[in-house]
């Protein structure tokens, strides 16, 4: 016999429905990226979870962005982005780009002007350049889709993961 859990007593009300996503999520263990773009002001960037591989032909890529981040108004208009892996001995990077209000492209920050004026964040485990190929709405978020236009998979490292509300790196 199956026992089945009472689902309507586990459902939540659309009020709290966004409370159990970061509930559930949070024992999602994900990689950590950063993503760049050059806008009319200097460059933006930000730390994403969401980084997801789409298809190999044709290479393409795709990251979730809130449309209240600072960096959307770039990202909403710019031809490339910059996507960089980082590794774990990059947490006060990815903090620092998670922040608010944070100067994210000033010192200690390492980073040069790429190819297409993308930023390139120096010391990361692997970068890519990419066209934006398209933005979908998806609630507060935009899924921003990107052709691989080049990069560097090179870097020496461990991954960079959130889990938890923490950025760690794999145990063994």
């Amino acid at each position: 016999m199956t026992v089945t859990p009472d689902l309507d007593r586990l459902r939540s009300d659309d009020s709290g429905t966004s409370d159990l996503l970061r509930s559930v999520f949070r024992r999602h263990a994900a990689g950590v990226a950063v993503i760049t773009a050059r806008g009319p002001a200097g460059p933006v960037g930000f730390t994403a979870t969401s980084l997801a591989s789409v298809s190999a032909e044709p290479a393409l890529v795709s990251f979730g962005i809130g449309t209240g981040s600072s960096s959307w108004p770039v990202v909403a208009e710019t031809e490339h982005v910059g996507v960089h892996i980082l590794g774990e001995h990059q947490q006060e990077l990815a903090a620092t780009f998670a922040r608010s209000g944070a100067d994210r492209f000033a010192p200690p920050t390492a980073w040069r002007e790429g190819p297409e004026g993308v930023p390139v964040l120096d010391g990361v485990l692997a970068w890519l350049v990419c066209r934006v190929a398209g933005r979908v709405p998806a609630g507060d978020h935009r899924i921003v889709l990107a052709e691989v236009l080049l990069g560097d998979p090179t870097g020496d490292g461990r991954p960079l993961l959130y889990h938890q509300g923490r950025f760690g790196g794999l145990r063994g």
